[in-house]
């Protein structure tokens, strides 16, 4: 898990800000911890070589190589590309415990991680939303 900076993130903007840089859409997801429908994620079929980046602050946050089909209808990985690049947050809303995966650069909310990423090296499922991410091919 990574930790906040002086309780401050790397990338910091006013609300206004990030609502005029990322639009409603990606607002909704990155900044106020929506998440888009299943099977609608443009990157979920991406299988190009190369890495994600945050959608809000180009923070590299997974490679394509730990990308897998979990079968869930959000792209998922099984380890961000460095432990400190994400942040992780339990998450109680919606009556349960889960994690909440954010962006350590900028604390934007990226999705969540499950412990049910079975067949993969790290047995995590890392969930993530398409909205929050961009992907740089090689």
């Amino acid at each position: 898990m990574s930790e906040q900076k002086n309780g401050t993130y790397e990338v910091e903007k006013t609300e206004e800000e990030w609502l005029a840089e990322l639009g409603p859409e990606r607002y909704a997801v990155l900044r106020q911890a929506g998440t888009e429908r299943a099977w609608t994620g443009e990157l979920l079929d991406e299988s190009r070589a190369g890495i994600y980046t945050c959608a809000a602050c180009d923070a590299e946050l997974f490679q394509s190589g730990t990308k897998f089909d979990s079968g869930c209808g959000w792209p998922s990985f099984y380890e961000s590309v460095r432990p400190d690049a994400v942040e992780l947050i339990e998450d109680t809303s919606l009556g349960m415990v889960r994690t909440e995966v954010r962006c350590a650069s900028c604390g934007s909310h990226l999705g969540h991680v499950f412990p049910d990423g079975f067949g993969t090296p790290t047995g995590d499922r890392y969930c993530m939303n398409s909205l929050s991410l961009e992907f740089k091919g090689e």
